[in-house]
């Protein structure tokens, strides 16, 4: 079978000119930033150079690809492939002289990120955490007076430090940074810990950053699964290629953007994308109802036996825990009513897609980051105006908590090893350790402390 490449499939076209730099070259960004750029009007004038953010696999698959690959629209009765182009580089993430060379090229107007929760490294307080391995490290390599020798940065704020600071040098002028991440804010929180690793840096480069460089907030949404092996066999079936880089979708996507491109963008809104002044009532909507919404079935689902969100969704117990949560976040949203109300009957269309195979085992990773961001800022909404928090969020702490006793989807958490110890024992002590673990000081919240107890030893004793 002959492999798609550009060559193989012409209607591609040669590699368009790069004006977009990519962090996090994985399926969802090319679900996601690439096919909205692939569908921009203007889309000719703007190709990306996608990072790889740990493993240069897919880098290597795209090369040998021209950048290529399939993105099938899965819907309830029908795929739909598409060959996407917008990719023009693809380069592994360690690769600092690449990744400096297109950030310092004055035809790149804006670099995205998809690097998960993980990859921001904030600590309790939400700055950067100096103290992580992973950042300490980074400080050295960037230290002006190791120059070439140094090693290329490895998280995202100092890849991002290293390629500004290239910038700087070349004279290339203003950029945007669009953060593509579930983190209410999310501008802004890329803002402070490029501004806080710069600092510990070099100081001149942080007055250049807050002078040349704008933060735009974002909110993405677009369920991508991961790809199996028959969806690479369709692929070839329909397409009549060899494709190593397959994505799957559902066929909703959103994107939501707000702040300032000093540089330029590809028309994203032609592709359906918003422009608008404040994201943030957007993205409470999509971290409550979408994800915590998610965090829910992924703990309490995969107790129950479940293997997906579809599954999940379709059990009574789950759709009722559901209906429960997505109340009492409804009462806090600045958002209309109506509008709320439709966007809580598209997620369960979409969630029933009995062919969209997302895996509880993965919604349910990270979930001391993710929870902090998804369900803590409903409690505190409820704090503010005099009321105790829903009882959908006790449920869904509790189901964290069993799941971290072993019930369910295996834990894969970067704080497993001081979360799991803690989650042992008496539930209400250990309950108590987890939300101080969340923010310190909410485990003095007795009654919530002791709710979470109680549908943990429910959900227990529904286990399998």
């Amino acid at each position: 079978m002959t492999r798609l490449c550009r060559e193989s499939w012409p209607a591609a076209g040669p590699p368009r000119p790069v004006r977009a730099v990519h962090l996090g070259l994985g399926a969802f960004h090319r679900s996601h930033q690439a096919w909205y750029t692939e569908h921009a009007a203007d889309r000719d004038s703007w190709g990306i150079a996608g990072f790889t953010g740990r493993s240069p696999g897919t880098a290597s698959l795209l090369q040998a690809q021209g950048g290529l690959y399939t993105l099938v629209e899965r819907g309830p009765a029908r795929d739909r492939p598409e060959v996407v182009g917008s990719i023009s580089a693809a380069h592994d993430g360690d690769d600092a002289s690449a990744w400096a060379g297109w950030i310092s090229d004055p035809s790149v107007a804006l670099v995205t990120l998809t690097v998960t929760e993980a990859g921001y490294h904030l600590d309790g307080a939400g700055h950067l955490d100096l103290g992580h391995p992973e950042v300490a490290a980074d400080l050295l390599r960037l230290r002006p007076d190791l120059g070439a020798a140094a090693r290329p940065a490895r998280t995202m704020p100092g890849r991002l430090a290293a390629g500004l600071a290239a910038r700087r040098r070349s004279g290339a002028g203003p950029i945007t940074v669009v953060p593509c991440d579930n983190l209410m804010g999310n501008g802004a929180v890329t803002r402070n810990v490029v501004l806080e690793i710069c600092e510990a840096v070099d100081p001149s480069l942080t007055r250049w950053v807050e002078a040349n460089v704008s933060f735009v907030s974002t909110v993405v949404d677009r369920i991508t699964p991961t790809t199996l092996a028959g969806d690479l066999a369709l692929v070839e079936r329909t397409i009549g290629r060899e494709d190593r880089a397959v994505v799957v979708a559902e066929p909703f996507s959103e994107w939501v953007l707000a702040g300032e491109f000093p540089a330029g963008r590809p028309d994203w809104v032609s592709a359906g994308a918003r422009l608008v002044s404040d994201v943030a009532p957007f993205a409470e909507r999509k971290l409550g109802l979408l994800n915590g919404g998610h965090s829910l079935l992924a703990y309490a689902g995969s107790a129950l036996g479940h293997s997906t969100v579809a599954g999940a969704v379709a059990d009574p117990r789950c759709r009722a825990w559901l209906d429960e949560w997505w109340d009492g976040v409804a009462r806090v949203l600045p958002l209309p009513d109506d509008e709320v109300a439709r966007y809580r009957l598209a997620l369960i269309e979409r969630w029933t897609n009995p062919r969209i195979g997302h895996a509880l085992s993965v919604v349910a990773r990270d979930g001391s980051l993710k929870l902090v961001q998804r369900v803590l800022p409903v409690i505190h909404r409820y704090r503010a105006i005099g009321q105790p928090p829903p009882p959908g969020a006790a449920r869904i702490l509790g189901a964290w908590l069993a799941h971290l006793r072993g019930s369910g989807a295996a834990v894969g958490d970067p704080r497993a090893a001081e979360l799991v110890p803690l989650a042992a024992g008496e539930r209400s002590a250990a309950a108590r350790a987890l939300l101080d673990a969340l923010e310190p000081g909410l485990g003095a919240d007795r009654d919530l402390a002791r709710e979470i107890a109680v549908t943990c030893r429910e959900l227990e004793g529904m286990d399998g």
